[in-house]
């Protein structure tokens, strides 16, 4: 990888995890708890995992700096969401954890002033 490459790697990482943050923020803000961050499986990453009064939510963070590419639920096609289920059941069975969860996605999108929007689509994730 070209010094650039990885330049521009480790400014996407950053903002990646600056998206993270706020919607950490936000959601706790809604009465979330954080129960995990980056839970990592041989099958993926979940970004967030979190309580809502005894249900676990998945929650996938999308960063999206222009919305020409479409909105943060277009951006998980079906391999991603087969790798995020994979990576839930895991921890559900790792953490013996047998009550309600659902897939909670949150589009971050840049706004003037170095605030954001949130784009909260709750149960978004449906294993089919």
């Amino acid at each position: 990888m070209t010094a650039l490459g990885s330049e521009r790697r480790t400014e996407h990482l950053k903002k990646g995890r600056d998206a993270e943050d706020r919607v950490l923020s936000f959601l706790e803000r809604q009465g979330l708890r954080c129960l995990t961050r980056n839970f990592r499986s041989r099958y993926g990453e979940i970004d967030l995992v979190m309580d809502e009064r005894g249900t676990v939510v998945f929650v996938e963070v999308r960063y999206r700096g222009a919305s020409r590419y479409g909105g943060p639920l277009e951006s998980i096609d079906a391999r991603k969401r087969a790798r995020l289920t994979a990576t839930a059941q895991w921890y559900l069975c790792s953490q013996r954890i047998t009550g309600p969860a659902r897939f909670d996605v949150v589009g971050v999108e840049p706004l003037a002033n170095e605030t954001c929007n949130f784009v909260w689509i709750k149960d978004a994730i449906q294993d089919r």
